[in-house]
Parts: C-alpha cells; structure tokens; sequence
C-alpha cells in the first residue's frame, strides 16, 4: 500500500479533516466566560451580520458552522442566535463566488460568471430574508428534537 494512491490519501486527509474540526470544536466549547459579547450573543441581527463577517473572512461556512454548533453546545449562544449566524454564514459564503469571478475576470465579473454569482447572492440573500423574522419559532420546532 502506497501513499501515492488516490483512495488512501483521501481517507487520511478526511481523518485529519475530522480531527481537526473535533480539535476546533472542543476549543470553542472551552471558550469559557463570555457575558462582555452577550448583547451581541443575544441578538439575532448582529449574530447574522457576525455569520457573514465571520464566513468572508475564513472563506468556510464549514467552519463557521462547525463554530457555531460548538458555541450552541456550549450554552454560550442561544439557538434563534445561531440560527440567524447559520443564515448569514449562507450568504458569507457567496463571497468565495464573487472573488473567484473578480480573478477569472479580472475585475467585476462579467457574463455568465456575473449571472452565477448574482443567481447564487440572490438565493442566499432570499432565503435569509424569508426566514429570519421566523427564527424564534425554528428554534422552538428544533429545540422540541434534543
């Protein structure tokens, strides 16, 4: 068995990708005391634009997710909070788009790399809109399954 082989560099890149977010998780857990953000923590908006900030800047809903959960788990954020954190983590990560479109295009993107990236903001940013003035309810529906 050799390293080179696509299957086993795969499994061993998926382990280190699973020990890593287990590794991220339990620091997130172990933040400790965070009662000086709890107005942020405690406001859906500002967890939503936190979401998109936090997404843009990592350029991974995969890990602003995994945060996310990890801080829910914890009992430092309520769960309409991350909610509204998942959603704008949605919209976050429509930057990605828009920064591979500028570089194929060497600026704004143009043709069908412009209407992709509208296509995929608009759904997001829809999606977000339908759904945040509902987020206390999704909560109270999700909470009734743990």
């Amino acid at each position: 068995m050799e390293l080179n082989n696509p299957l086993i560099t795969t499994l061993i890149g998926l382990i280190i990708f699973y020990i890593g977010l287990k590794m991220f998780s339990g620091g997130m857990k172990s933040m400790g005391n965070m009662d000086h953000l709890s107005y942020f923590i405690h406001n859906p908006y500002w967890m939503f634009f936190g979401g998109i900030l936090m997404t843009l800047l990592w350029q991974s809903s995969s890990l602003s997710t995994t945060a996310i959960i990890a801080l829910v788990a914890s009992g430092a954020v309520p769960l309409p909070a991350a909610i509204a954190a998942v959603l704008g983590a949605n919209i976050g990560t429509t930057g990605t788009i828009w920064i591979a479109g500028a570089l194929v295009s060497d600026g704004m993107p143009k043709g069908d790399t412009l209407r992709i990236a509208l296509a995929h903001s608009g759904v997001n940013i829809f999606m977000a809109i339908t759904l945040m003035p509902f987020i206390n309810h999704i909560a109270r529906f999700l909470g009734k399954f743990g």
